[in-house]
């Protein structure tokens, strides 16, 4: 997930500089414009930051201001344009809020010429200009010029890494469809060797540029909780468990702290420790570091335990299994994969009747698997499902059929 960050200097702040460098706009005599033939004129608008200085007008005076014979609007990026008569102007900036009768600030002797196109900025953050303010006003602009300074610093920081992030989405999207990558890449000649190995490179790859750019990036910015987040994700990926938890408690150490702490940002931290902790057979932990990621973000809670359960399926560790699927349940009654999975960990308690022969299935087993046909009468494991009730001598009480053979 990405964050947004503002650090910009807001316009705002110049407004007592701006208001107190307002002079009035004394008449004088005209300079000849001629209105028979047309010129251009474009340029920006900079404050004395020397930034762009967006909103008022720019207007074209023959007499010094007391009037406009032409007035432009001025842009959001301080760039303005127009069309004026031929002739000699002064070219007066006005913000919006400028009294009228004065103005900001003045350009002399700008010389339109027919049938061209004059590029003329208002730059006030010239000499002659900041010559006009007072000497506290003077400090006051060292002031903001500094800082706005280290605002440009920050946001060219932050640009780097939200450029980052899009990556790293990127990079989780090409893990997520590795199986479907190698599969492209191998042809439908590929044996399962060589698809999990071809899919094991790719997701290598991934992680590791991941692992790469976040280590550098939580350098950058040791404060960001989602860029740790992000680089625990790799160090998992990367079966560097212990990098990975120290990793995601540091983000979680990080949000936690905030003024503002997101919910999302605690609650994915601790499923990812949740996740490492139920792949290292840490099974208390594992529970506890869920069970803290539904309480930060109870929106995704589903999510998490889906999650933590297919972990412990994977893990073959049936008990874990069950009980995750359970917790699980209570938040998703209709989650199918879930009664699978509770299944399939109950079916290792599954015993064999000494006369028939059959598989006698736990009465838990039987309704978790009835309940999976139920819900996902056609879905991917309920050829498996209905076998394995047919051979404990079960009717299956769903919308199944078996496929043609």
């Amino acid at each position: 997930m990405k964050r947004i960050f503002s650090l910009w200097l807001s316009l705002p702040a110049l407004a007592g500089l701006l208001a107190f460098a307002l002079s009035p706009a004394f008449a004088q005599q005209p300079a000849g414009a001629s209105t028979e033939a047309m010129g251009k004129l474009h340029g920006h608008v900079i404050n004395p930051t020397g930034q762009p200085q967006g909103g008022g007008t720019v207007s074209l005076s023959a007499d010094g201001g007391a009037t406009s014979k032409y007035t432009f609007p001025v842009a959001d990026d301080g760039s303005f344009s127009g069309e004026a008569a031929a002739g000699t102007y002064a070219l007066i900036y006005r913000a919006a809020d400028t009294p009228k009768g004065q103005m900001v600030d003045e350009i002399k002797s700008v010389k339109i010429t027919a049938g061209q196109d004059l590029q003329q900025d208002d730059d006030m953050s010239r000499a002659e200009y900041i010559a006009k303010m007072t000497p506290e006003q003077q400090k006051q602009l060292e002031e903001l010029k500094k800082n706005n300074s280290e605002a440009m610093k920050a946001n060219a920081v932050i640009n780097h890494l939200n450029a980052d992030l899009k990556v790293v989405a990127q990079d989780k999207k090409d893990i997520d469809d590795s199986m479907q990558t190698a599969m492209q890449q191998l042809g439908a000649s590929a044996t399962r060797a060589q698809l999990a190995t071809q899919v094991d490179q790719i997701k290598t790859a991934k992680y590791t540029d991941i692992e790469s750019m976040m280590t550098k990036d939580t350098a950058a910015k040791p404060d960001e909780a989602i860029l740790w987040t992000d680089l625990g994700y790799a160090q998992a990926g990367l079966k560097k468990y212990d990098d990975a938890i120290t990793t995601y408690k540091k983000a979680i150490d990080l949000e936690t702290a905030a003024k503002k702490p997101r919910e999302e940002i605690i609650g994915l931290a601790n499923a990812g420790l949740g996740e490492v902790y139920a792949r290292t057979s840490k099974v208390p932990d594992a529970n506890a570091a869920y069970d803290a990621a539904v309480k930060a973000d109870p929106t995704r809670g589903a999510l998490y335990l889906h999650n933590e359960a297919i972990i412990f399926f994977q893990q073959g560790n049936s008990d874990a299994q069950v009980a995750a699927a359970d917790e699980g349940l209570k938040l998703n009654p209709n989650d199918a994969i879930l009664y699978y999975i509770k299944g399939q960990g109950l079916v290792q308690k599954a015993t064999v009747d000494p006369k028939t022969q059959k598989i006698v299935l736990p009465q838990d087993c039987t309704d978790a698997y009835q309940k999976y046909l139920e819900l996902a009468p056609t879905g991917q494991f309920a050829t498996e499902v209905a076998g394995i009730l047919q051979q404990a001598g079960q009717k299956v009480n769903s919308s199944y059929r078996a496929g043609k053979h």
